[in-house]
């Protein structure tokens, strides 16, 4: 009797353990959310990630380097600037303007990988 008194903690510590483990199946809903509200872009071999946000467009340039673009009003489709760059387009059509051109973005829904 005793030792299966000793042993309970240890049981109850690995039932915890593996209970944790199973409830991570998948991405969770705040991830689900930012891939909603995100998309995927790539122009010769850079790679852009642009999240839209309620007046804001937020993206991850090829570099690391995080930039916030604010929406401004757009005759058709929509429209965010920031003063050094603007990103324009309707859908997954975008265009990205700098001092270097504008470059059209090939993009797609951002997907979450399977976990």
């Amino acid at each position: 009797m005793t030792s299966a008194l000793l042993r309970l903690p240890l049981l109850l510590a690995c039932a915890g353990a593996l209970a944790l483990a199973a409830c991570k199946t998948g991405p969770s809903k705040d991830e689900i959310e930012a891939a909603r509200e995100s998309i995927d872009c790539h122009h010769a071999k850079d790679h852009f990630v642009i999240r839209f946000t309620e007046a804001e467009a937020r993206i991850l340039m090829p570099d690391g380097k995080r930039v916030i673009l604010y929406q401004v009003p757009a005759g058709s489709g929509v429209r965010y600037m920031n003063g050094d760059m603007e990103l324009r387009g309707k859908g997954l059509d975008m265009t990205l303007l700098r001092y270097q051109g504008a470059v059209h973005l090939d993009c797609k829904p951002l997907e979450i990988p399977k976990t």
